[in-house]
């Protein structure tokens, strides 16, 4: 005999960082594990300590931070949990990223800017990351960035079904709110049975990042109109697009969007506009003044999803599978 033999079972660990220890609770509840415990906190100057309390030597590790604000803080917290793995020596290391940071910034407009979205693809492979698992990309084309598989999970059947459910269909029109958001609404259009409407906008060449027009392409008179969009930030085109949807005789307007980023002036214009509901899954936590203060923001749980397809990635099944129906 020239080897060992062993009949070790796979091992299961799930690791979280501090940005939304919430929804790591809850995958990790749906998943019938405990959060690994973990020794994080920030020195003097600003630079991050982690240290796991258990082993993790020939485990399969999943490891999940959403690229909440501070943004950079969180990357780079993420990045040393995934090197701190790497040197415990995991077996694997999948990380999961339910809110892709920089991921606007997927492509050069002009000379002389990053392509960002590639950058934090490079920096996690590099960290020691064999495995991506995120939700909703704000382009398809970042999964290539990635050098390994990467699970690409959609909050569509979550939101789609919730609005479906509270709403007369036949009386329901899909909206996007630009052109680039067209595909994802054709297949909201396809799950729903519903009428597809394009708001489109037009920017005074005389007055730089102004939006002064919004044409409105589709029937939306007298219709209950849902916009959807993977991310709303500042809520400033989205609630100027459903502006211009009452101003075309829409009868209510409900928001949906995947991930509620809600930075700057968005609570105020979120609080002041007509909408009758935004509607976010929890990829990202909420802001304190909203959640308390706003009753028309209604926040759905993704982390049965992503639980569904960690367990199928640990167990070698087909995390396509759970998205086969649309």
């Amino acid at each position: 005999m020239t080897g060992i033999k062993t009949t070790g079972e796979k091992k299961m660990m799930f690791f979280s960082g501090r940005a939304h220890p919430e929804l790591a609770e809850e995958v990790a509840h749906q998943l019938g594990v405990g959060v690994v415990p973990t020794k994080a906190f920030d020195f003097a100057n600003g630079e991050i300590y982690v240290r796991y309390q258990e082993s993790a030597r020939g485990a399969d590790c999943f490891l999940i931070q959403s690229h909440t604000a501070p943004i950079n803080k969180w990357i780079m917290e993420q990045l040393i949990m995934i090197d701190a793995l790497k040197r415990a020596s995991a077996r694997s290391i999948t990380v999961i990223v339910p809110f892709y940071g920089y991921a606007r910034q997927d492509k050069k407009h002009r000379g002389r800017e990053p392509i960002s979205a590639r950058l934090i693809a490079d920096l996690m492979k590099t960290a020691g990351a064999d495995r991506l698992l995120t939700v909703d990309l704000h382009t398809d084309q970042i999964q290539g960035f990635f050098d390994g598989p990467v699970d690409h999970l959609f909050a569509l059947p979550l939101l789609a079904d919730y609005v479906g459910a509270k709403v007369d269909r036949s009386k329901l029109t899909v909206v996007s709110p630009d052109a680039g958001r067209v595909r994802v609404a054709d297949r909201w259009c396809d799950r729903l049975g519903a009428p597809l409407a394009i708001v489109h906008k037009r920017r005074d060449k005389d007055v730089a990042n102004q939006v002064t027009v919004h044409e409105v392409v589709g029937e939306v008179k007298g219709r209950v109109c849902v916009l959807v969009d993977d991310m709303i930030d500042t809520g400033g085109t989205i609630c100027a697009a459903a502006d211009a949807l009452f101003a075309h005789g829409a009868e209510d307007v409900i928001v949906t969007a995947t991930h509620g980023v809600l930075s700057g002036p968005a609570a105020d214009r979120l609080k002041n506009s007509k909408v009758s509901e935004f509607v976010f899954t929890d990829t990202l936590p909420t802001p304190s003044e909203l959640s308390e203060s706003l009753d028309k923001i209604k926040v759905l749980s993704i982390a049965p999803t992503i639980a569904r397809a960690v367990r199928e990635v640990f167990e070698d099944g087909s995390v396509t599978s759970l998205f086969d129906e649309q």
